[in-house]
């Protein structure tokens, strides 16, 4: 297996990859699905390092970038691939950066609590995150065949309003960047958020069949797919309490949290 001095590599199965970012408070996950004809990666990461020089390692295949959303925890190394997808509603921030959230505090989430060295070319007083066009625009109903392996889109706004979740017909793996993950609160705070739009895509998930394991993009790397059954609650509680709006801050369930 790869040991390298940024990244940790995790083989999930001989086709697909966790490239985690474990030297940051973020701990942040992108994956690698190899197909038979391509390759998708389901973002880039923060940026500090540079993903490529992992992904050449796994794979010669043909890699196309799949983002979950456009925040920059995200997209960190999206300006070393030539093909890049994302929802049309996270396209603009993708295009010209997220209106409202300045570069100063970017830098400042970047550059705080790590706890690995980071690269000598990482300089959080210069670091710029990542701005450009995307290859396509990708929507709801969406199927990628990478080759024996065909991976489905769900629009599932509320984090971001272009969030999208990715599932993976072949092995059951449904990757659920910042809709759902464990530890830390799943967030829907800030005013580019939609409290309402987060919980109806957590129930969206749930209704998803044949779900074998769930990735977040942060944190513990796999989740039992009973915690789906939990997502199931949480929303009929929520909804019940009359808390989904912004400011009702931290609401606990077995097994995550969110915040509004």
């Amino acid at each position: 297996m790869i040991k390298d001095r940024w990244f940790t590599v995790t083989e999930i199965d001989p086709t697909t990859y966790a490239i985690s970012e474990y030297g940051h408070w973020e701990k942040v996950h992108s994956f690698l699905l190899l197909g038979q004809k391509q390759a998708a990666l389901i973002d880039t990461g923060l940026g500090i390092d540079n993903i490529k020089r992992i992904t050449d390692q796994l794979t010669d295949l043909p890699i196309a970038v799949i983002t979950t959303h456009v925040h920059a925890d995200h997209i960190g190394s999206h300006g070393q691939f030539e093909t890049i997808y994302v929802h049309k509603e996270d396209a603009d921030w993708l295009i010209n950066g997220i209106k409202g959230l300045s570069l100063a505090q970017i830098r400042k989430d970047m550059s705080r609590d790590i706890s690995l060295p980071v690269p000598e070319t990482f300089d959080p007083n210069t670091y710029i995150p990542f701005q450009g066009k995307p290859t396509a625009f990708l929507q709801e109903g969406d199927v990628l065949d990478i080759g024996g392996r065909k991976i489905e889109i769900y629009h599932t706004p509320g984090h971001s309003p272009g969030h999208i979740s990715l599932f993976d017909h072949a092995n059951g793996y449904l990757f659920t960047g910042d809709l759902l993950y464990d530890v830390t609160p799943i967030y829907a705070f800030y005013p580019s958020t939609s409290p309402v739009d987060l919980v109806a895509s957590l129930e969206k998930i749930t209704e998803i069949p044949g779900v074998t394991q769930v990735f977040g993009s942060h944190n513990t790397l796999g989740l039992d797919p009973s915690i789906l059954q939990e997502v199931k609650k949480a929303v009929r509680e929520l909804r019940e309490q009359k808390v989904v709006a912004h400011g009702t801050g931290i609401h606990q369930f077995d097994g995550f949290s969110v915040q509004f």
